[in-house]
């Protein structure tokens, strides 16, 4: 078989370099699976590749993505960082940071971390996929579904299931590089590795 990239991070290095490095490998640690829930939710009705170039930014801008930090963030801070053209400058996803920070918390203070609550609609184990084609890649799934709609139950907001299942492919909750793609084994290694698969 021969080898062939997921076709659509070839068109700049720094996606390029995402999907080699990041995009697929399993996640469990607490503030990077937020990191994602957080610039999912900023990059809704955008293209990805807005939020990778904004990255930088919004971990400078946002605390390194510190639940604890971002979930006092203040009316005066909301309106200082809405004047950053670093971020996306969208009043609702900024506040949806806010929100889904404290939403994490009180999943904390029930006992909950915010791994656990994520990877239990994959029932703790990445979902491979074998894609032919990024045609055969769905944009939502029944698992997706249910986190998104047990997400809202708990407080979080742009958590939609296309957003959820955007987070679960960039968070190697599923593997849906093409099957031709070298870093689709290269991600089946790692759950392995993990106990992930």
């Amino acid at each position: 078989m021969t080898e062939k990239r997921c076709d659509w991070c070839l068109s700049t290095p720094l996606y390029q370099s995402y999907h080699d490095e990041e995009w697929g490998r399993p996640v469990t640690d607490e503030q990077t699976l937020f990191e994602f829930l957080l610039l999912e939710g900023a990059q809704a009705g955008l293209s990805w590749i807005t939020v990778l170039n904004k990255r930088e930014n919004y971990r400078k801008l946002f605390d390194n993505f510190d639940a604890d930090k971002i979930a006092r963030y203040t009316p005066k801070k909301i309106e200082k960082l809405l004047l950053n053209p670093g971020i996306i400058r969208n009043r609702l996803k900024v506040e949806s940071a806010i929100k889904n920070a404290r939403a994490t918390l009180e999943l904390r203070d029930r006992g909950i971390s915010l791994k656990d609550f994520l990877w239990q609609f994959t029932d703790g184990k990445v979902i491979i996929n074998r894609p032919r084609t990024m045609k055969q890649v769905p944009a939502t799934t029944a698992e997706s579904d249910a986190m998104s709609k047990a997400l809202k139950k708990a407080g979080f907001s742009f958590v939609g299931s296309t957003i959820m299942y955007a987070h679960m492919q960039a968070t190697g909750m599923v593997n849906d590089h093409l099957e031709t793609c070298p870093a689709h084994q290269r991600c089946i290694n790692e759950a392995q590795s993990l106990g992930l698969a």
